[in-house]
């Protein structure tokens, strides 16, 4: 039955072709009714061949003089090959022979845009939404958010969308634009308002109990979020972005296992996305269930393999577990992809020391610390790095830099002392230790850490012993 239906239309408009082109050059033909005349330059729009549907505006006009529909259609096809002065034009013939046609609005409004006439848009539009009402006034309240989006008024586009559901409170389009906006200009408690209205009217509006969820959300109220997005789900139980906020919500309550279930059905009904298995993966990351968390990392891996950040987080799992060796290579992977990112660096240098790699580590840590030079977690890790490898001059060079990055952190004044004592510079040493335990005493854990064994040295356990003495009698 379709078939013979398209095959009558075409049929038809290939006997109209004709009668035009006898009309167009003189020849016998049948009288060209105006609707006949809309449906060529349809048919010419709608083949890209908009210089014939000029044309055959302009031969329509000719024939009927007193249709604005055909001024109308005219000015559409100058607007679009960018003849928008000439457009004006004829839509104030149109005019003056319909004024209450909204495509007079529309039009205007698009070759205004054009000419960078915002303005002159935004003042017409509010003009025709105070003439029109039901379904056009709708329409020309959607185009003067375009506008006001155009032209970054974004607290107006909010307001434009709001006035729509005032008039058709489940409008879709308006219900999904709010949303967007509402949290982009920071209107939740006004979306809250705007929604509860709405629920109290239309209580299965799933997209009104979602829109509430998200305004919550914005706010950090996450139980109500969760309440709104559960009613949204319970009325469709396929709206996969309610599940989607839901997750994201158990997630920032920590509430890993629940956050887990809802994105999971994320992936049930839509189509996979690298950032639900991303987040899946954290979520099993801070359950302590590295292998899981690895699997969904791999899966987002497989779908956007040029993303670093993911080997970087398969990496993590494996030094959780202690497989250096395979985190290596994630890394490398990594870096083959971002090398200018200074935590691969940072991550790689401490696999290779616990592989015993320590050239290779300092290689990395230095990569770290010329990114970020005043970060004294590189500057530590480096030193000890040195230090355990019994490299004392070189972790003396790195003390002193150090120091001079970080604006003297007393932590490298214990470092300085406990290199010195490795150096055979006991008294050196014991001066330093003496300025770090006056400087802060509360990193003297630190100073243990690197190395136990100077605790038993008598003139380190002297000036510990004495300054917890002193501390006391203070007390």
């Amino acid at each position: 039955m379709k078939d013979n239906h398209y095959r009558q239309e075409r049929e038809e408009m290939n006997e109209l072709l004709r009668q035009y082109n006898n009309f167009k050059s003189g020849r016998k033909f049948n009288f060209i009714e105006e609707e006949s005349f809309h449906r060529l330059i349809d048919y010419f729009d709608e083949n890209d061949n908009l210089s014939a549907a000029l044309e055959a505006s302009n031969f329509a006009i000719e024939q009927y003089p007193y249709s604005s529909t055909l001024y109308i259609r005219k000015a559409d096809i100058l607007i679009a090959t960018q003849h928008y002065h000439e457009g004006l034009s004829i839509l104030g013939k149109a005019e003056v022979l319909d004024s209450n046609d909204i495509n007079l609005y529309i039009l205007k409004t698009d070759a205004y845009l054009a000419l960078d006439y915002q303005e002159k848009a935004a003042g017409l539009l509010e003009e025709g939404i105070a003439v029109f009402d039901g379904e056009e006034k709708i329409e020309l309240l959607f185009e003067l958010a375009d506008v006001y989006d155009d032209y970054e008024d974004f607290e107006k586009v909010f307001n434009c969308l709001r006035l729509v559901l005032e008039q058709d409170p489940t409008n879709e389009e308006a219900l999904y634009k709010i949303c967007f906006w509402a949290d982009y200009t920071g209107k939740n408690e006004e979306s809250i308002k705007i929604h509860q209205d709405i629920i109290e009217e239309h209580p299965y509006s799933h997209l009104a109990w979602f829109n509430l969820g998200t305004a919550y959300q914005g706010l950090k109220l996450y139980e109500k979020a969760i309440d709104s997005y559960q009613y949204a789900i319970a009325i469709d139980e396929k709206f996969d972005y309610a599940y989607r906020n839901l997750g994201d919500a158990y997630l920032r309550m920590k509430k890993y296992r629940d956050a887990i279930e809802a994105l999971q059905k994320v992936l049930e009904l839509s189509m996979p996305e690298e950032v639900i298995y991303e987040a899946i993966g954290y979520c099993y990351e801070k359950l302590k269930s590295p292998a899981q968390a690895r699997f969904n990392y791999r899966k987002a891996a497989h779908l956007n393999s040029a993303e670093s950040r993911l080997y970087y987080k398969i990496a993590g799992t494996y030094m959780e577990e202690g497989y250096w060796e395979s985190a290596v290579k994630n890394l490398e992977n990594a870096l083959s992809i971002n090398r200018a990112q200074p935590d691969y660096h940072f991550a790689v240098a401490l696999c290779y020391i616990q592989l015993g790699r320590i050239k290779d580590a300092v290689i990395h840590f230095t990569h770290f610390i010329k990114a970020r030079p005043k970060n004294v977690k590189g500057w530590k890790e480096l030193i000890k790095c040195l230090y355990d490898a019994e490299y004392y001059e070189e972790a003396l060079e790195q003390i002193y830099n150090a120091q001079k990055n970080t604006d003297d952190k007393p932590l490298f004044i214990f470092y300085k002392s406990a290199v010195l004592f490795e150096m055979g510079k006991s008294k050196e040493a014991l001066l330093q230790l003496h300025k770090a335990m006056q400087t802060a005493p509360g990193l003297l854990k630190q100073f243990v850490e690197l190395n136990p064994s100077l605790l038993q040295h008598p003139a380190v356990s002297d000036i510990i012993s004495n300054y917890k003495k002193a501390l006391k009698k203070k007390k």
